[in-house]
């Protein structure tokens, strides 16, 4: 009787090693993914160095750190006065000023096409200042980053909620063929953006479900839930999701829930979440924030 008391303990320390390796481990790639996540946003082509979103007006548009410019850049990173960027019936070009020192890549430029361009934007250089053409609907801006910009520095890490397995769901992939989601962004305007489907999951005991934008392959989530401006950030979150499988399943993984950009600088503009993805829900789960909602 002993001997089989002994072998029910290991067999129980055993099984409870092995989960608590299985946690220890999945609480490892989370946080894994968090910190990725981090320095992602601090790369040059990270969201912290934005320092500024100007919109162009139709015609020449000045720029450089004198206040007499049309459009001003901090003046401790930027010389008074660069050049012009002129904007004509979509298309964006630059003339630099007379001994303005400015790169397009690693080599000086006096005049540049920025717009339209193909594949990745075209970026102008100029001390720790960095510039490219951003459209929206019909209107276009510049986009300034600054690669010694205070966003950037301020930045310490990201409080997240208490990481916890319950909230990686199974969810099912349903497609809406030809669906367009009515989207708004944090500027008011409306927009419609292609849905290949949405996710059905159950938590609780209670089915939800998530529009999802992108594609079938690379889902991608804009919600909102209870705890926006209780906790997390008040214009919703984002997440990603692997591809569902042949069967159309797929995990949703809220502990990797993400703050958009303009939880941490009012130079993007990031769309909020549709009244179908606002779950009845608090999502105590990925990423939390406390600023100006």
């Amino acid at each position: 009787m002993k001997k089989y008391a002994t072998h029910a303990a290991v067999l129980f320390l055993s099984v409870f090693l092995l989960a608590f390796t299985v946690e220890t481990s999945y609480e490892a790639e989370i946080k894994t993914w968090h910190q990725k996540r981090i320095d992602d946003l601090k790369k040059e082509e990270g969201w912290l160095n934005l320092a500024g979103l100007f919109w162009l007006q139709e015609g020449e548009n000045t720029i450089g750190g004198n206040a007499k410019n049309s459009i001003v850049f901090p003046e401790d990173h930027s010389d008074a006065f660069l050049g012009k960027v002129i904007l004509k019936n979509g298309k964006v070009t630059f003339e630099a000023a007379k001994d303005a020192s400015v790169a397009l890549g690693d080599q000086p430029v006096t005049a540049a096409e920025l717009f339209p361009y193909q594949g990745k934007p075209t970026v102008l250089k100029h001390k720790t200042l960095r510039w490219f053409i951003i459209q929206r609907g019909d209107k276009y801006a510049i986009r300034l980053r600054d690669l010694e910009g205070p966003y950037l520095k301020g930045i310490k890490g990201i409080e997240t909620f208490p990481i916890s397995q319950d909230w990686r769901v199974k969810a099912k992939f349903i497609p809406t063929v030809g669906k367009k989601l009515s989207i708004t962004d944090i500027t008011g305007r409306t927009y419609e953006q292609e849905s290949p489907g949405k996710f059905v999951f159950t938590f609780g005991g209670k089915e939800y479900s998530l529009d999802a934008v992108g594609s079938k392959e690379r889902p991608h989530f804009v919600f909102g839930d209870l705890t926006n401006k209780h906790g997390s950030y008040g214009g919703g979150r984002f997440l990603d999701a692997p591809a569902p499988d042949a069967e159309g399943y797929t995990y949703i993984d809220f502990n990797k829930a993400y703050n958009p950009p303009c939880a941490f600088t009012p130079y993007a503009t990031c769309p909020l979440p549709t009244k179908e993805n606002t779950l009845a829900l608090a999502v105590k789960a990925g990423e939390k924030y406390h600023g100006d909602h």
